[in-house]
């Protein structure tokens, strides 16, 4: 497949994880690379990687997104290292596997709105609002790839605090 850049989209199923810290929503996209949607949430303690691992395989992922969680001004603070910690240890879990490391500013609030206009009610919301921002987040992966004819985001070295950007 090819974007409008005329250079080739790669195909394969991506997941998208937004970790937070009491869950962790899962996005897939379909083979081809064009559309994401919700997936599930895990559970954030003890067996999480091995879940997402799981998750990975099962869904046969050419590709792991993880949302990196910048302020505006664009700088790193304390959520997007440990961001970069658990998208390290995800990485060195589901090698030889790629993750990516995604700024997902807006997400969290893009995916909130969408979800208050489909009239979910605050609870409701919560428990789906890890899945939606992971499904934006991968949307908008998506959509760069296929503008640029590049995956977008910092490709992650396994191991503790090791992606491929700095702060």
């Amino acid at each position: 497949m090819l974007s409008r850049t005329g250079l080739p989209v790669r195909a394969g199923v991506r997941l998208a994880v937004d970790p937070g810290s009491v869950r962790i929503g899962v996005a897939r996209s379909d083979p081809g690379g064009i559309l994401a949607s919700p997936l599930t949430f895990v559970r954030r303690g003890k067996n999480d990687l091995d879940e997402l691992a799981s998750l990975a395989e099962a869904e046969d992922a050419v590709e792991i997104i993880v949302g990196l969680p910048r302020s505006l001004s664009g700088r790193d603070g304390p959520a997007a290292a440990t961001a970069r910690e658990f998208a390290a240890a995800l990485a060195a879990r589901v090698a030889p596997v790629p993750v990516r490391l995604v700024d997902e500013r807006f997400t969290t609030v893009s995916a909130h709105a969408a979800l208050r206009q489909g009239g979910r009610d605050s609870r409701a919301r919560r428990l789906a609002s890890d899945q939606a921002a992971a499904a934006v987040l991968l949307q908008a992966t998506l959509d760069a790839e296929r503008r640029t004819g590049c995956p977008p985001g910092d490709l992650v070295l396994p191991g503790p605090d090791r992606s491929g950007a700095g702060g």
